[in-house]
């Protein structure tokens, strides 16, 4: 299915259903008094998270929703039916908006969490409801009322535990491969990632590790270009940061600066986040530590803070104290953990 992260739907919900206007007729009583029953309410409009949705891309073919419309009232008092209730699924990480007032109606983390986007309109009263003394046969009962009606933005933002951010062909989509069971497309050129993919890392201890691979940023992404925007908001919600540098590069202190210089226009708080830099492509310089040292080297000098890890994404080495690190990282419950339950 296409990536879809953003888009507008119209919702209602079910309008009441009428109440009903009726009289008793029975064999002993020919004059029996009003008994119309009242109507069933409309059903609302529900959304819910789906942990096995990873997109919004399930809307594109179908804009408006509506609930089922309540039951008429009907005879000896009886209610109608109330309306089906309408549930629309969302990915894990996803806002919903309401356009006309802009109120963020709910922001969905977890599985199963739901809201009530529309509400189903009230059901009318019956006839019986409108007798009295000097009216002992009402011919009258109420409509029941509109449900309401709604244009939602949806707009998904990532839910992960770590993102790999890096320029275009740093190999992310081979080390999350390699981490998780991600089948993300793999090859030798840039930009083969033109959606995220999203994969578990789980060690022997049953932990698990949410990450996110998303497509490589270029200079100006945060004006929008190249993939821009559609890939930063994914970047936000994420508790540690991976960047993922290619060690044939010629200026590796220049790719990170580039890389949190992005980052940082889009959100100042994004550099900020807890980090691992992951040194990619080990095999290409024939595994030379000296070279890895003088790299590592460069980039303390500029960043003494960030750990640094040399990694071949293509052949696995190096992937064991990438896994330990990141662990290390969440000594807490994960998010992948806490979707899952």
């Amino acid at each position: 299915m296409k990536f879809v992260d953003e888009i507008e739907i119209e919702v209602e919900a079910g309008h009441g259903g009428a109440g009903s206007v009726h009289f008793l007729r029975e064999k002993y009583r020919p004059m029996g008094g009003p008994d119309g029953g009242d109507g069933g309410a409309g059903g609302d409009v529900i959304i819910k998270t789906n942990p096995s949705r990873q997109t919004l891309g399930h809307y594109l073919q179908q804009r408006f929703f509506k609930a089922d419309n309540g039951d008429p009232g009907r005879a000896l008092k009886q209610s109608g039916k109330r309306g089906q209730d309408l549930i629309l699924e969302v990915a894990p990480g996803t806002v919903v908006t309401d356009i006309e007032s802009q109120e963020i109606l709910g922001d969905f983390l977890r599985a199963g969490e739901q809201l009530i986007a529309a509400r189903g309109g009230k059901g009318g009263l019956g006839n019986s409801h409108f007798a009295s003394s000097t009216n002992q046969a009402p011919h009258y009962a109420q409509s029941g009322l509109p449900g309401e009606r709604r244009l939602l933005k949806l707009e998904l933002k990532l839910l992960a535990d770590a993102g790999l951010v890096g320029l275009p062909n740093a190999g992310k989509s081979t080390l999350i491969a390699r981490l998780t069971a991600s089948k993300a497309r793999i090859a030798d050129y840039a930009f083969t990632t033109l959606s995220p993919n999203l994969g578990v890392l789980e060690n022997e201890a049953g932990r698990r590790v949410l990450l996110a691979d998303i497509p490589g940023i270029i200079e100006g992404a945060h004006q929008g270009a190249g993939l821009g925007l559609s890939f930063l908001r994914h970047i936000e919600r994420v508790g540690l940061i991976l960047y993922l540098l290619d060690l044939t590069s010629l200026d590796l202190v220049s790719d990170l600066t580039l890389l949190q210089n992005e980052l940082a226009s889009y959100s100042p708080s994004l550099p900020g986040k807890a980090a691992i830099v992951v040194l990619n492509k080990w095999d290409e310089i024939q595994y030379d530590p000296d070279f890895v040292a003088l790299m590592q080297q460069k980039l303390r000098a500029r960043w003494p803070e960030l750990e640094t890890i040399a990694i071949s994404a293509r052949d696995g080495r190096g992937l064991e104290p990438l896994k330990e690190s990141l662990f290390e990282h969440f000594p807490e419950e994960t998010l992948a953990e806490r979707i899952r339950g």
